[in-house]
């Protein structure tokens, strides 16, 4: 049958059917697992109906799979891959950290280094402490808000993701944390007012990503992240940005960009050089509250808060490799890449168009501005599931939900690459039936 003739069913089944016979290694490796993990699976985000690709080996920007496939690594560990998978500094840092042992049950010299260096990156964050995610680290800034604040309601947005436990996007998740959430529409500033003059006397924060990650790639429009921040200094409630993803988009964040300065801040991903890594921090008087020289103080446990291979490979990557300079260099790099994959989708006989900022972006099979996951519904989901497997073929590694993330060893080459990958779906599907 000619792809002129197939209906979008037909081309996914062919996809689904091809993409089976080509890892059956990985097909047997996930029946496997599932005898002892639920579906074979321990991160729900990583399954891929049929079955996932299991990994075996990975270096520089590439990924390789348990049944002989390479691709280049555009998924690159939703955001936490940045370093690649053989950056030396960050190898170096972890060799020296084997030699000098682990596990080591007291304070280390690196967690000092790595604290001063997103301090004086974030001026906002006077002072910091580490966690091993950026869900550990969210909960921690939401819970201290609450309890500096005496305040109960804590007001997000739809779309938002804040780690596994706080989901916003779609119907709520039964394991979301149970606190008295208000959730807002994101970019929609009057509709925000609304809900936040409503219960103004028992809002502990407000938390909002400047960029939404997994809600698609969405900037926050300047002015809306600005009137949240004006409205919690006059109400006596805290302000936290969640940088988790976003940190990577300048030296400073976006918080840098936008000229804004959140009460509190929380870190992830890829700070920890490739390594379980979290952080919340801010203003000095609010992280104060955790000294344990003071009376009354908050414990703050965490057996591998200051784990030695998160804090020497943060040290070496954060602090060494992927300087400001370096951050602006990457998302300028990543502007016109996007650029240029909008200028083929434009071509397409279906709407595409790929939304971010810098070094993030997310494809969506949709028409008109994408402001909101409320944009969402007008998505065709079956053909971005078709270009997952389409990129597949053509040796990109993208998320299923279409995010793909640029990585420093990445170069013209891989760049060229995705371009050629997408500008030969757009042919290819141009007579598909939708």
């Amino acid at each position: 049958m000619s792809t002129q003739a197939q209906t979008l069913q037909e081309a996914l089944q062919e996809a689904r059917a091809r993409y089976a016979a080509a890892n059956p290694r990985s097909r047997a490796q996930n029946a496997a697992a599932a005898e002892f993990m639920p579906g074979g699976n321990t991160r729900t985000v990583l399954f891929s109906d049929p079955f996932p690709i299991t990994l075996a080996s990975a270096d520089g920007c590439y990924v390789n799979s348990l049944d002989g496939g390479r691709y280049i690594d555009y998924l690159g560990e939703f955001t936490a891959g940045l370093f690649g998978h053989s950056d030396p500094a960050i190898k170096q840092a972890v060799q020296q950290a084997l030699d000098s042992g682990w596990v080591r049950g007291g304070h280390i010299p690196q967690e000092a280094e790595l604290a001063a260096i997103i301090c004086k990156r974030f001026p906002s964050i006077e002072r910091v402490r580490f966690a091993n995610s950026g869900t550990e680290a969210n909960l921690y800034a939401i819970q201290t808000a609450r309890a500096i604040t005496g305040k109960n309601k804590v007001v997000v947005f739809e779309g938002g993701y804040h780690g596994g436990v706080f989901v916003f996007s779609g119907a709520r998740s039964p394991i979301t944390a149970p606190f008295d959430f208000i959730v807002a529409p994101y970019n929609d500033w009057e509709g925000t007012l609304a809900l936040l003059e409503a219960d103004k006397d028992d809002i502990a924060c407000v938390i909002v990503e400047p960029h939404q990650g997994s809600g698609g790639c969405i900037p926050a429009r300047p002015a809306f992240l600005k009137h949240i921040e004006a409205w919690t200094r006059e109400h006596d409630c805290i302000f936290i940005l969640d940088e988790v993803m976003t940190s990577r988009l300048a030296g400073g964040g976006l918080q840098e960009v936008h000229g804004l300065k959140p009460d509190m801040t929380t870190l992830g991903k890829y700070i920890g050089g490739g390594f379980s890594f979290g952080a919340f921090g801010g203003r000095a008087d609010i992280m104060e509250r955790y000294n344990p020289q003071r009376a009354g103080y908050i414990g703050h446990a965490g057996t591998f808060n200051n784990n030695v291979f998160t804090m020497c490979a943060g040290a070496a990557g954060y602090g060494k490799v992927f300087t400001p300079d370096v951050a602006a260099e990457l998302s300028a790099r990543g502007d016109r890449l996007r650029a240029r994959l909008n200028a083929i989708a434009a071509g397409a006989s279906f709407p595409m168009q790929f939304t971010g900022l810098g070094s993030m972006m997310n494809v969506h099979m949709c028409p008109g501005e994408i402001a909101s996951v409320r944009d969402h519904a007008r998505a065709n989901l079956p053909l971005r599931d078709l270009f997952y497997f389409d990129l597949l073929d053509q040796g990109i590694w993208p998320a299923r939900r279409g995010m793909l993330n640029l990585s420093l060893p990445m170069g013209e080459r891989e760049f060229d690459a995705l371009a050629d990958a997408v500008a030969g779906f757009v042919e290819k599907r141009k007579g598909l039936q939708t």
